[in-house]
């Protein structure tokens, strides 16, 4: 069975071919409509559209629940097969676009080992320009509900679209429990900010400085990231006991007092060409330790960020937002 959907533009494109063993075979372009339904009998089949896109190489499968809804309890092992790179679609995590009472839409982000995420910078952008690329919404400014509060964001466009996404990442939150992170001095040696504090890991003792953009972040800097194990030592740290939510690992090398590149490991998804949350997180800990500026581009593996940390107390991140294909996967039953 052949199906055809729209790009933006209106054009009809080809998208999906289901061949002997029911696996997906994906378009290039277009699209909004996904489908979860089955047919009934023996060797039923279930059917979903999807819209891949990235935000500098940080990759999500976006499903369109604003009529239908995925199951509950479906969700962290679709997330795992969605994005498994060899027999799935291949991403960092699944975005579900969904209604909101408190907001224009609802945001909900699961990390590819199924975990549910509270918020991610680059996955916003793309959530942004999939409102606008499909004709959801025509506001510049949006709205948009997350685990980690309400998140205010800016689509910026040019004559051929959305060129980039600000978006408005709030307050960091600098306070222990606020990350959480429990250090064995913290219960002598109360601390209202995680900046420079010592963690060993397997016999190696790091100065470790930790934000909170509503999801957990443990930044390090170094003197250079580019043959540093961080797909190592990352692991470790994000899984160490003193995180008792785990946490996301940045290790970032300070090329200037407006520049900084960073290595991402990302909670639940692994090392990553990008993370929004984790670019604000860091230019806030360089900040905190007085080798960044309050306004830098962080240069990530995938492309770099401009991350401001203004008057306000509010991280403001500008970037792009890219969509990949689109496709249909199937699945016999």
């Amino acid at each position: 069975m052949r199906q055809r959907m729209k790009s933006p533009n209106g054009a009809q494109l080809t998208t999906g071919q289901r061949d002997q063993k029911g696996q997906a075979v994906m378009g290039l372009w277009g699209g909004i409509r996904w489908d979860f339904s089955s047919v009934g009998g023996t060797g039923a089949a279930q059917a979903m559209d999807f819209v891949k896109m990235h935000g500098l190489g940080n990759d999500f499968v976006m499903l369109n629940c604003l009529e239908q809804q995925i199951p509950e309890a479906e969700l962290p092992a679709l997330a795992v097969r969605l994005c498994d790179r060899h027999f799935g679609v291949g991403a960092d995590g699944i975005e579900l676009i969904l209604p909101s009472d408190k907001a224009d839409f609802r945001m909900r982000i699961f990390n590819a080992d199924g975990s549910e995420a509270e918020m991610c910078g680059n996955g916003i952008r793309c959530f942004a320009k999939y409102l606008h690329d499909y004709g959801l919404t025509d506001k510049d400014i949006l709205r948009i509900e997350t685990l980690a509060g309400i998140q205010v964001v800016e689509v910026r466009k040019n004559s051929g679209g959305v060129e980039s996404v600000r978006v408005d990442m709030g307050e960091p939150r600098l306070k222990p429990e606020d990350i959480p992170i429990a250090l064995p001095n913290l219960s002598f040696q109360p601390l209202e900010k995680v900046v420079n504090q010592s963690l060993t890991v397997n016999g190696q003792t790091f100065a470790i400085t930790c934000v909170s953009m509503g999801n957990p972040h443990c930044v390090i800097f170094l003197e250079e990231v580019d043959h540093f194990p961080f797909q190592t030592i990352g692991p470790q740290i994000e899984t160490h006991p003193v995180f008792p939510l785990r946490t996301n690992v940045h290790f970032a090398q300070v090329l200037s007092a407006t520049e900084v590149k960073v290595k991402v490991w990302e909670r639940g998804a692994g090392p990553t060409l990008a993370c929004g949350t984790g670019a604000c997180a860091v230019l806030v800990a360089g900040a905190l330790t007085g080798q960044l500026e309050r306004r830098a581009v962080v240069q990530l593996p995938g492309g770099a960020l401009l991350v401001e940390w203004a008057e306000n107390n509010h991280l403001l991140m500008t970037g792009p937002a890219t969509t990949v294909f689109v496709g249909t996967i199937f699945e016999s039953h």
